[in-house]
């Protein structure tokens, strides 16, 4: 591919040659580059091919036979019409997404059967002490919520998740400085030297999991990951006696979005990692190519908790394998408020003699007003941080964007590993 300009990778402006430096010089920044460094730089940055994942089914033919459905029953929750599955003899069972005992039984019918199921490993009481352990310590939790909320319903739930399988294959193109020595002749000044890294490899993914189940909220299941497939088997309609299994009602194309971004973000991050012995380091542009990955279905265990306070309903997730936990609390606004007083407070009376000390030995010049100003807004500020970090804990489900935890161990493998010095400037003290 042929370049007619040339974009100066330090301020963007157009790079021309310079006939009395042989060089190209960006007449902006006066910033001097190799050619070849400069044009093979330019090239990769926009020649690389957009991203590109392509899936296939595992067991796209796979659905429930008539034998398999003799023992099998569905029921739809009137309420949230939630959808799950159980054996033959549940009738009734209480929803785990909204709390209520009706459910009225119909047939499955024409529904991909999952290829993978994770058995229960945790019983009903982990959950229960779980949830008990998350509330201790949390001082901006309501005084009266551990004795006046009362657990509505525990339930053991398979939840469905579509799983993703792929050797991704990457190409990076980083923009990288590392600091020189000091110029010679007794100059402050030093050389930051500019390079464009190029890393291009494949890494393997296992079942990366996706919420397929549109009523669980996302970010309560990315929290209890990661799952342990050290324990997952080949399904069996055996293991869903005694639990409720709902169906999956998300698509396979909005999962796979969620999936193909959690891979590309974890691609770059490993990628990264081979990118050492740098000041910094910026990703410039990316693209990723997953051919013939693999979509599989599973049904993995966790244990719901709905517990109520003040007519609120909270709702607790367990990973019914692994034992994480998930969970949103009430905050206690008067607390929040007294706490932050509190701590701001006592950073304001640290603060204001510290700033007094500084100013007598003559670090800065501010009038006594200001001191004392500069003082307690700082204080101010370390009290609501600190009040905000309590808060932070009181909420833990949150969203996933990689996923490191499903990277197969040493799958990382470069055939391009590149470093080229691009260009240099001077830093002044």
């Amino acid at each position: 591919m042929g370049i007619d300009t040339y974009t100066c990778p330090n301020c963007g402006g157009s790079a021309k040659f310079d006939s009395s430096a042989q060089a190209l010089k960006c007449p902006s920044c006066d910033t001097e580059f190799e050619i070849a460094a400069l044009e093979e730089h330019q090239k990769e940055i926009n020649g690389t091919a957009a991203d590109e994942f392509n899936w296939s089914m595992q067991a796209e033919d796979d659905i429930w036979a008539g034998t398999d459905m003799d023992d099998l029953s569905a029921g739809a929750c009137p309420s949230c019409g939630a959808e799950f599955f159980g054996n033959k003899n549940t009738i009734a069972a209480v929803c785990p997404c909204c709390g209520n005992a009706q459910v009225i039984p119909k047939r499955l019918s024409g529904d991909l059967k999952p290829d993978y199921v994770i058995p229960f490993r945790l019983e009903k009481k982990t959950a229960v002490d779980a949830m008990k352990e998350f509330c201790k310590g949390k001082r901006l939790l309501p005084n009266c919520f551990v004795e006046d909320n009362h657990i509505e319903e525990t339930q053991g739930l398979y939840v469905p998740f579509w799983l993703f399988d792929a050797t991704a294959h990457g190409h990076l193109c980083f923009s990288v400085t590392k600091l020189g020595r000091p110029r010679a002749g007794g100059s402050k000044s030093s050389e930051a030297m500019h390079y464009s890294v190029i890393r291009d490899g494949h890494i393997d993914f296992q079942k990366v999991p996706v919420d397929a189940s549109e009523r669980m909220d996302d970010a309560y299941m990315d929290a209890i990951e990661p799952f342990d497939y050290a324990d997952i088997k080949n399904f069996h309609k055996s293991y869903l006696a005694g639990y409720i299994a709902e169906k999956y009602d998300v698509s396979i194309d909005k999962c796979k979005t969620r999936a193909e971004l959690r891979i590309e973000a974890t691609l770059e991050k490993e990628f990264e990692k081979t990118v050492t012995g740098y000041k910094s380091v910026t990703l410039e542009k990316s693209a990723i190519d997953v051919k013939n990955g693999r979509i599989s279905y599973g049904l993995f265990p966790v244990w719901v908790l709905n517990t109520k306070y003040k007519k609120e309903n909270y709702q607790f997730i367990m990973n019914g394998q692994t034992g994480r936990l998930a969970g949103w609390l009430p905050v206690d606004r008067g607390k929040a408020l007294k706490y932050t007083g509190l701590f701001s407070g006592i950073a304001g009376t640290i603060l204001t003699p510290l700033l007094f000390a500084i100013k007598a030995i003559g670090a800065f010049d501010m009038s006594l007003p200001s001191v004392i100003l500069m003082a307690w807004c700082a204080a101010v500020v370390a009290g609501i941080s600190i009040v905000h970090v309590w808060e932070s804990r009181m909420n833990t489900a949150r969203e996933k964007t990689q996923a490191c935890d499903y990277v197969v161990p040493g799958s990382l493998k470069l055939r391009v590993k590149k470093d080229a010095l691009l260009y240099k400037t001077s830093i002044k003290p």
